[in-house]
């Protein structure tokens, strides 16, 4: 029986935060593709975007308000992709990026759930290769999905109660 390839995330530096941004990807020999960053840490983030691209290949993400970065492919898996940065973002970068997706509004988490959904089914027709990858990611969107939602919620809740 074939075994289910490792999860990636077993194997992440630093935990990667749920956001939505903006995003073109561009390899040396294609224009520039819209893509959408789902998750961030300082070493990498994770985008949906339709254009296939091999594993340890190169590529430029641009991100507004960020310098472009150079990035190896780490993983794909239909049209998400694990993305390691060359240079890890500075510490007060990466803030200034998570304070300005604070929180994420109903629409984000909205997409959360969508991605959930979808890669859900993804894997429900996946071969082995690539089940345990989506169903991982799966988790990881709902999971996020929920955290934000509370998030959101919590400064309503903080307000009636003030009042």
């Amino acid at each position: 029986m074939a075994q289910s390839p490792p999860v990636q995330g077993d194997r992440r530096r630093v935990e990667r935060t749920a956001l939505r941004l903006t995003a073109t990807m561009r390899d040396g020999s294609r224009s520039r593709v819209r893509a959408r960053v789902i998750d961030v840490s300082t070493h990498g983030c994770r985008i949906e975007c339709t254009t296939s691209v091999d594993d340890d290949s190169w590529i430029w993400l641009s991100i507004a308000g960020l310098e472009t970065q150079y990035c190896r492919v780490v993983w794909h898996c239909q049209e998400f992709i694990g993305l390691e940065f060359e240079k890890p973002l500075a510490e007060a970068v990466f803030e200034r990026v998570l304070q300005d997706q604070e929180q994420l509004p109903e629409a984000a988490i909205s997409e959360l759930r969508n991605i959930a959904s979808r890669t859900h089914s993804l894997a429900r027709q996946a071969g082995d290769a690539d089940i345990a990858i989506l169903a991982e990611r799966s988790r990881k969107c709902a999971v996020d999905a929920v955290v934000e939602g509370l998030r959101l919620s919590q400064p309503a809740k903080k307000r009636s109660a003030n009042s």
